[in-house]
């Protein structure tokens, strides 16, 4: 490029702006119409990847060889019929458990029992914890089929379980806040909602699934739990494979074990949930693409609307500029210096408006992954695209107000009104 052609471009640039600084108001509000939809897309697709990235690690929190069975599938889609079919199954109880454990005990590396209540409150001494604590019964199987390793004291064992002791194991997280500054945890006692433990104790830590900590935890036997927190809480069972070649073999076995402890008929159904890291994947993939269309559906809306807008601003900009128009043409003005100069501010609008929807989607979007306890996400494809529509946007809603504009007879545009 020439340095006239640089100067020139440089001088159209600067026309384009100071034309829109004009009006500021109506550049703005139809800046708005873009950047509404490009939020939309962006802030969806940032929460998307950060749900995805938080999927992805807390698939790891069950391992490779490892499902669960539970009373409720891993999502619930539909609406309150749905939730209670689930709701109305019979709970999984510890008595079938057993027997479960029973039958799978030589066909498969580990099978634990777990039972879980939230929002507990955990104190010692004088310090106390949010009522944010996860009380979890457990057996001496519950550890190493949930991929937890103990990092001091011991892990529950059979004596714990048959005679139901009051001792606790605690996640990491809660070791911290209630024995701050390297202070020993072993053999202190702890309350849980008025009920009174010994650490026995602490697992290394995990790190978040799905949003949630696995390491603000206490758990207790499960013949405790069940005497004294809840007796008629459904149990879920973890089954650890021998290996990822007999991984599909021990969930058939499994199902046909779950049934016979369930005393399921040939002909009923299962009235229990197989819950592994591929259902986990199809349930998330359904939820995304839900929200993608919708998302899109939004998006496109919203631009379409504001190409609109922005096809009006500038035809009621050419109407205004008329004379302007006439007198550069006058003196000597090409039609592709005033086409490009239109064609420039319709696209200066689009970029904008793309640009404080960029800024404002990324930060609504990594609102969810803050709140799921991941690093911030910056989608850098779906932003690259964005711009990519928002300049189409500006070119193909501009170039009828440019081409009106280039086109015009200087005489006529010159001719008092």
């Amino acid at each position: 490029m020439s340095k006239q052609n640089t100067i020139q471009s440089r001088d159209i640039f600067l026309q384009a702006l100071s034309s829109l600084a004009v009006n500021r108001l109506r550049s703005w509000l139809t800046t708005m119409g873009v950047a509404v939809g490009v939020f939309s897309i962006i802030a969806v697709m940032t929460a998307l990847d950060a749900i995805d990235k938080s999927v992805e690690s807390g698939l790891t929190s069950l391992g490779a060889n490892t499902f669960q069975i539970q009373k409720y599938p891993a999502t619930v889609f539909g609406g309150g019929h749905s939730r209670n079919r689930y709701a109305n199954r019979e709970d999984i109880t510890y008595k079938q458990g057993v027997f479960f454990r029973k039958i799978m005990e030589s066909k498969a590396r580990n099978i634990g029992f777990i039972i879980t209540s939230a929002g507990n409150q955990a104190r010692y001494a004088n310090r106390s914890t949010n009522p944010d604590v996860t009380l979890s019964g457990g057996d001496e199987n519950f550890a190493p089929a949930n991929g937890f390793t103990i990092s001091t004291g011991r892990n529950l064992s059979g004596g714990d379980i048959q005679y139901a002791r009051n001792i606790a194991v605690l996640g990491g997280e809660l070791a911290e806040k209630l024995f701050p500054a390297g202070e020993n945890p072993l053999n202190r006692t702890i309350r849980v909602n008025g009920q009174v433990y010994t650490v026995a104790g602490v697992f290394e830590k995990k790190g978040a699934a799905f949003g949630q900590s696995q390491d603000n935890l206490a758990v207790i036997p499960i013949t405790r739990y069940l005497d004294h927190i809840n007796e008629k809480s459904t149990l879920s069972i973890t089954i650890e494979a021998f290996s990822q070649e007999e991984y599909r073999k021990t969930i058939d076995q499994a199902v046909g074990a779950m049934r016979l402890a369930r005393g399921l008929t040939i002909q009923e159904p299962n009235d229990f949930e197989i819950r592994t890291n591929d259902s986990l994947i199809d349930s998330f993939r359904d939820i995304q693409r839900i929200i993608s269309i919708g998302a899109f559906i939004i998006s496109f809306m919203a631009l379409l609307t504001a190409g609109v807008g922005i096809m009006n601003i500038m035809l009621v900009s050419v109407t205004e500029r008329t004379r302007e128009i006439g007198i550069r043409k006058s003196i000597g003005a090409p039609r592709t210096s005033i086409r490009n100069q239109f064609l420039l501010e319709a696209l200066i609008l689009s970029l904008t408006g793309g640009f404080i929807g960029i800024l404002a989607g990324v930060g609504a979007g990594n609102i969810i992954a803050v709140n799921l306890n991941l690093p911030l996400i910056f989608p850098l494809l779906w932003i690259t695209v964005s711009l990519m529509v928002c300049s189409i946007i500006g070119m193909a809603f501009g170039i009828f107000p440019a081409w009106k504009a280039a086109g015009l007879d200087p005489v006529e545009a010159l001719r008092p009104k």
